[in-house]
């Protein structure tokens, strides 16, 4: 869907890391390990996404680290279109509606981490959780997406973590 549009997987991966979260911040030689790919593939996409104001750079500890620029007029566009083109949308609107008592929905695991793995972890906190549909609905995005989405409804001590929800 999204790769058709964007032909460069490299530069998909990396508005995937940037805009799923604002807060997803990295540097050249750790995107070029965490997506096994050249520094020149990546330092090149790098720039051009500078250059066109979509990423800021900053300095620390004699690295360049890239962030989205959430100045930049399309930054919630097109953290839009990655949201929904990962299903995250979806799945938060259908979780609301019939999943119970929601206090909060997170994005863990990969995901919110910036990496486009197969799987999909979304944690689910709140009281009387409806556990029968949030696994049909599991499934039913999951073939949809293609992508095998896990739920966790305990909390977990997860290092990235993306709020998609939460009523605090």
């Amino acid at each position: 869907m999204l790769d058709s549009l964007i032909t460069s997987k490299t530069r998909l991966k990396l508005l995937i890391k940037f805009f799923v979260s604002a807060s997803n911040q990295s540097h050249l030689r750790g995107l070029a390990d965490e997506f096994q790919e050249s520094t020149n593939a990546i330092r090149k996409e790098l720039n051009q996404l500078s250059e066109a104001g979509y990423l800021e750079k900053s300095t620390a500890k004699n690295r360049i680290l890239y962030r989205a620029n959430i100045k930049h007029s399309l930054f919630k566009p097109l953290q839009k279109l990655i949201h929904t083109y990962l299903g995250i949308d979806e799945i938060v609107d259908n979780i609301l509606q019939q999943a119970g008592d929601i206090q909060e929905v997170s994005l863990v695991g990969d995901y919110a981490a910036g990496i486009d793995s197969e799987k999909i972890d979304v944690l689910i906190l709140g009281e009387n959780i409806n556990q029968a549909y949030l696994l049909l609905l599991a499934d039913k995005v999951g073939k949809k997406l293609q992508k095998t989405i896990v739920l966790h409804t305990t909390d977990l001590p997860e290092k990235h973590r993306i709020i998609l929800y939460s009523v605090k």
